[in-house]
């Protein structure tokens, strides 16, 4: 039930991000302390705000609730990826190819344990990081984290 309810939410979510000019990011169903709980996370160029999350809430909320896909009591939590988020989707993965991202691995590789590069590709399994004109696969499961890149 959870991944039928998480492709619906995809589904539904992408139809009325598109028309409001933001993008599902990632969508997740779990329990958690005894609640379930629908998230459904969105972004577009130069990040959403709280405006744009209730908006797309109440937007997705009246869809959602007309499928009725899930049978018990849940909340839907709508928010941006935030900026510690990692990148654990190929959906997040595709969605900000291009950017700049912070790679933690486990064991060091190409002489690197931790660097910053440009995602250039994803297959499903691993990450083609641009680190300084160098193509560095790193499959996700050697990584401690692939985040977004953020300066303050």
């Amino acid at each position: 039930m959870a991944g039928d309810a998480v492709n619906l939410a995809f589904e539904t979510g992408d139809a009325i991000a598109e028309k409001m000019g933001v993008s599902v990011i990632d969508a997740e169903f779990k329990k958690e302390a005894g609640k379930q709980y629908l998230r459904v996370f969105i972004d577009k160029d130069g990040g959403v705000g709280i405006d744009d999350c209730e908006a797309f809430s109440k937007a997705f909320e009246a869809e959602f609730d007309k499928l009725d896909p899930i049978q018990t009591e849940y909340t839907l939590e709508v928010s941006s990826p935030g900026l510690e988020r990692k990148l654990k989707t190929k959906r997040e993965f595709d969605y900000f190819k291009g950017r700049e991202v912070d790679v933690k691995l486990f064991a060091e590789k190409d002489g690197l344990k931790e660097f910053c590069g440009i995602l250039s590709d994803f297959d499903g399994k691993a990450a083609k990081i641009d680190y300084l004109g160098k193509i560095i696969s790193v499959n996700i499961k050697e990584a401690a984290y692939i985040k977004l890149h953020f300066e303050f």
